[in-house]
């Protein structure tokens, strides 16, 4: 090694508080201890106070939302947002058991297919890993049983989350996103992770805030306040 590279990584190691040799790397154990950040005030809140905040907040963000009691009737909420917005009673959902078991043609009379989103699908549903209520964000976590395609290729996305999965804060979501793969029996995280705020937008052109553009023109959120089996 040349005495002016030596210098230069004896200067690095010097300011990472790292001696020459060492196999420890306090950087690099600080990022995998997962230290929390400051937690914002407004995230701190009761589990009504945290679904109140979330829905206000995707609203600003031009989401829609419905609430329901349980969730076999999740059909029913798809089919009324059909209905409000004509549209056809044809939907994909995510392969995943929760959503594939529902009374889909007995509830609402909605023709059903499932798996990966394709450019022709209209009308996605799939369910959110968590929301967080600081920002009125869904958190969406790519598995086969949740193809990221679901949420970017239809141009009305339905997503269903759970009251309980409702965060107040990004930290917690991440928590439990680890929390999740340890009981897996695994380390590995899902190969992406979506953080949706309201439905695709921009205003590059004159400044005009045009839906739709790089995504879903439409976002409709269920809400279940039914607890997880």
């Amino acid at each position: 090694m040349s005495t002016g590279r030596a210098q230069i990584l004896d200067r690095i190691r010097k300011g990472l508080g790292r001696k020459a040799g060492d196999p420890t790397n306090p950087a690099l154990d600080r990022i995998q201890a997962h230290q929390k950040n400051l937690i914002p005030k407004r995230a701190q809140l009761s589990q009504d106070q945290r679904i109140d905040l979330f829905i206000k907040e995707a609203e600003r963000v031009n989401a829609t939302t419905s609430r329901i009691s349980r969730f076999d009737t999740v059909p029913s909420a798809v089919a009324d947002y059909l209905r409000r917005h004509n549209l056809p009673a044809v939907v994909k959902i995510a392969p995943a058991d929760d959503l594939r078991a529902l009374p889909w043609q007995a509830g609402s009379a909605i023709t059903v297919s499932d798996g990966r989103g394709e450019a022709s699908d209209a009308v996605s549903v799939a369910l959110a890993f968590a929301g967080v209520a600081e920002t009125g964000t869904l958190v969406m976590a790519s598995s086969p049983e949740s193809p990221t395609t679901l949420n970017f290729l239809p141009l009305d996305h339905v997503v269903v989350v759970r009251a309980a999965d409702i965060a107040g804060d990004y930290e917690t979501v991440w928590e439990q996103l680890r929390a999740r793969a340890a009981k897996a029996g695994t380390d590995v995280m899902p190969r992406a992770v979506n953080f949706i705020t309201g439905p695709s937008r921009t205003a590059d052109i004159e400044q005009t805030l045009l839906l739709g553009a790089h995504g879903p023109q439409r976002l409709h959120i269920v809400i279940v306040d039914e607890p997880p089996a």
